[in-house]
């Protein structure tokens, strides 16, 4: 991927991410689905009263994608805002506190990924304060590249997994 597709794709998650509905989990995620044709397709994470009714940032954006018949991707970003829960004993209120961190899709956005997306397929995690600095003469952590993204595929997140070829 090129590094101006892969700021593209960076940039479609931050921008998708905008548009999540995350009353519930507090946890609001964007994807972005870079498509063959060089298309930005952006999902937000959307959450639900039910729980069970929510819709993760990937699924979203694979959904929008192929119900408008786009089927051939080369690259998705995920980007999320983790917000980590500290409770209060003394006041008894709950604080939300913005941690920055790469999230990995959970197993179910993994096999919706897989049905329609190459094995070998570029999957950037991307932390909520990108791009990290590093200090001059320190090194990215192992797997980490330019700006703290972890860069991954999909054979990598989902080893020995079955697709649509079954």
């Amino acid at each position: 991927m090129s590094n101006e597709d892969r700021e593209k794709l960076i940039q479609g998650a931050f921008e998708a991410k905008e548009g999540a509905y995350s009353p519930y989990s507090k946890f609001p995620v964007g994807a972005a689905l870079l498509t063959t044709g060089g298309t930005i397709i952006r999902g937000a994470s959307i959450d639900n009263a039910s729980y069970g009714g929510t819709i993760c940032a990937e699924r979203t954006a694979i959904v929008k994608a192929v119900s408008e018949s786009v089927r051939s991707f080369t690259g998705l970003a995920v980007v999320a805002s983790v917000q980590e829960i500290f409770l209060l004993f003394v006041i008894s209120n709950y604080i939300f506190m913005n941690i920055s961190s790469v999230i990995s899709p959970c197993g179910l956005c993994r096999q919706v990924i897989r049905e329609f997306c190459a094995f070998d397929m570029p999957i950037l995690l991307v932390p909520g304060d990108y791009p990290q600095k590093v200090e001059p003469g320190q090194e990215p952590k192992p797997g980490y590249t330019e700006g703290g993204v972890k860069e991954t595929t999909l054979g990598e997140l989902l080893p020995d997994s079955f697709g649509p070829e079954r």
